[in-house]
């Protein structure tokens, strides 16, 4: 669980969560909590991701894989553990600050929106659709593309934007301009990925690059094109942005600089 969870990271859906409490007038403390939750749920993905019965990878974060260190078997229980650890760590009343106390209300609301995007509607239902959709030996259409980075990437940002909003006592309305706002960095952030795999190496990525292309799976520029998918990119950096038109450009600030970071990123 420790190599996994410390072993480096970008820390984007933390980042996210801590932002999007400020972003409506919550306390950034407020939020320590989930933003912890959801990046013991993001190693959760990413070593269940990485197991040979389904991304079957060998390199993460610039290290080996959970399983290629420890053995499948405890890769898939440090997994298991992590997801615990996560809704245990959101759910407890002691982690919040005593000075400083989250409504319960809220966090009923957040563990049923952590609960909803992880589950059957959510990351599990991209995983399905992207192993059902890889070795079919023609490309999948843009909209099943769609679905699968909506459900298996852009999910666990949504959520830790619409956790943060939340926790921080955020209005339905703003509320879900945020969670426009995630969808939108969800798929950039997708997008750019696919760009960097077939344009960085192994070495600059910290991860196995050109896996998608060797084990037959659609990206956006397999097809768009590599100029269509940096266009697209940018449409997505676009839209993100003007979902935070309405809120103080100051606190909005984090956010814009994230989505910004996302799109120009090189690894």
């Amino acid at each position: 669980m420790r190599y996994s969870l410390l072993g480096g990271g970008k820390r984007v859906r933390p980042v996210l969560c801590l932002a999007a409490c400020e972003i409506v007038g919550g306390r950034e403390r407020q939020a320590v909590p989930a933003a912890t939750a959801l990046e013991m749920i993001h190693t959760m993905s990413l070593i269940h991701d990485d197991l040979p019965c389904m991304d079957n990878d060998d390199l993460r974060r610039g290290q080996p894989t959970s399983h290629r260190v420890f053995g499948e078997p405890l890769a898939v229980l440090a997994g298991d553990a992590l997801l615990a650890l996560a809704f245990g760590r959101l759910a407890d009343p002691t982690s919040y600050p005593a000075d400083d106390p989250v409504p319960p209300a809220r966090v009923v609301r957040a563990v049923g929106e952590l609960s909803r995007c992880i589950g059957a509607e959510g990351l599990v239902a991209g995983q399905v659709v992207d192993m059902e959709s890889t070795g079919l030996g023609s490309p999948v259409g843009l909209d099943r593309l769609e679905f699968i980075h909506l459900h298996k990437t852009a999910v666990l940002l949504e959520a830790a934007v619409v956790i943060g909003a939340i926790i921080g006592g955020g209005s339905d309305d703003q509320i879900e301009r945020l969670r426009r706002y995630a969808r939108c960095v969800g798929l950039l952030f997708q997008v750019v990925d696919d760009i960097l795999d077939v344009t960085k190496s192994s070495q600059d990525l910290g991860k196995t690059a050109g896996k998608d292309l060797a084990s037959d799976k659609t990206t956006y520029p397999k097809l768009m094109g590599l100029e269509k998918s940096r266009e697209f990119a940018e449409e997505l950096l676009k839209d993100a942005k003007d979902q935070l038109s309405e809120f103080d450009p100051i606190k909005a600030a984090p956010l814009l600089h994230l989505a910004d970071y996302i799109a120009h990123r090189q690894k």
